[in-house]
């Protein structure tokens, strides 16, 4: 089959006929009245070649698009092919065939190219979609957790208490003691974002919605570790435990303190404060530093790096993530001094009409939650600089 170049080639060729034989049949007409009937005759003639060659070139132009603008100058032709196609085979073809005749064609060399077989090399793959690294999320696991039905939640929180039990004389007035309470709000807030996708790319392409939604839930869950430890409690913020805590004072003086013995000193603070503490929150980058620790013959002073038990420091499980800030410490009795309710789990809602979504063949994929942080105990939770001054 003659390719497009050919075909055009072809086509203007006739064209040019039917341009010059046009000329001819108009002269003729002027002269005698009349076109003849031999120059009728190839005026048809070269008419009905045109609309064939502008017929085979349409064709070739739509196969040429279903397989993506390719024609076949664009592919490496086969031996037979070429053989075929060859002037050397068409002038023994005219002259005739000798004993010693033969025909020598140069074929291409097959690689790896886009006007070779390249386009032939179909890509392996992976399914799905490789996601990037998601952070271990600890806070919410240390805090007792509760739900709630409401927008805002109270609590009444002792704020003084007056012991005057002693040993009293007979007939003599019994002392009285005296405790003080005060109501404590906490605000119920909302940690929403949001994406917007076409519906085409979620119709074409199914998986990505799930990875949307992991996501979008993962967001949530950094924004709410965040807040949990460090809300700043102004405006639309959880009032964080860190941010609640009681500063550490050392309740006893010793040379030279290490990270360690801040760490200890701390877990005594909140003991005398009668909230044996349950738990350590340190950044990774201090854990590592502790772990670390070597004495003069370079064997590890606390860890051993065979041991397969989880990270723990004076009896308290270490709780690394990065949601601390580098060299500060938080301690504290979690499950007793804080409490985490539930409004609202994290949802996700895809919904069209939202702005111009519709006309648009949008969909903006909402995720959000609600949540309420009491800190019951300020002074259960102890925190500091973990580098000793």
């Amino acid at each position: 089959m003659a390719t497009e170049i050919e075909v055009k080639q072809e086509l203007a060729k006739i064209s040019d006929q039917v341009k010059e034989q046009g000329e001819k049949a108009m002269f003729e007409a002027k002269k005698a009245g009349d076109m003849s009937t031999e120059t009728k005759g190839r005026v048809d003639e070269l008419l009905v070649k045109q609309g064939e060659l502008q017929a085979q070139l349409l064709e070739i132009q739509q196969k040429m698009a279903r397989r993506g603008g390719t024609d076949d100058e664009g592919r490496v032709k086969t031996a037979g092919e070429l053989v075929i196609g060859s002037t050397g085979l068409k002038e023994q073809m005219d002259g005739g065939w000798s004993k010693n005749s033969k025909i020598t064609v140069s074929m291409k060399a097959i690689t790896s190219l886009n006007a070779s077989a390249g386009t032939g090399v179909v890509a392996d793959r992976a399914p799905g979609v490789q996601l990037g690294p998601q952070r271990r999320m600890t806070v919410r696991d240390l805090i007792s957790p509760g739900t709630t039905a409401s927008n805002l939640y109270q609590y009444l929180q002792e704020s003084g208490f007056t012991n005057a039990a002693a040993t009293t004389a007979e007939g003599v007035r019994k002392p009285e003691s005296s405790i003080n309470f005060v109501l404590k709000n906490a605000q119920v807030v909302k940690i929403p974002h949001f994406i917007k996708a076409s519906s085409e790319i979620l119709s074409d392409f199914p998986a990505l919605q799930s990875v949307i939604d992991e996501k979008l839930r993962y967001g949530l869950m950094l924004a709410e570790e965040a807040q949990l430890l460090k809300g700043s409690g102004v405006g639309n913020n959880l009032n964080g435990i860190y941010t609640q805590a009681t500063g550490y004072v050392p309740p006893i003086v010793i040379a030279s303190p290490t990270r360690i013995d801040v760490l200890r000193l701390a877990l005594l603070q909140a003991e005398l404060a009668e909230y044996p503490s349950t738990g350590i929150c340190l950044h990774p980058t201090d854990w590592a530093a502790i772990e670390l620790l070597k004495d003069t013959t370079g064997a590890y002073i606390f860890a051993n790096p065979q041991s397969l038990a989880q990270p723990g420091l004076w009896g308290r499980p270490v709780v690394a993530t990065q949601a601390m800030t580098v060299d500060q410490f938080l301690v504290g009795a979690f499950r007793m001094g804080a409490q985490v309710f539930d409004r609202q789990q994290a949802a996700v809602t895809i919904a069209t009409e939202n702005e111009d979504d519709f006309v648009n063949n949008l969909l903006t994929i909402l995720a959000e939650e609600r949540l309420a942080l009491a800190v019951y105990r300020p002074e259960a939770f102890v925190k500091g600089d973990i580098t000793p001054a």
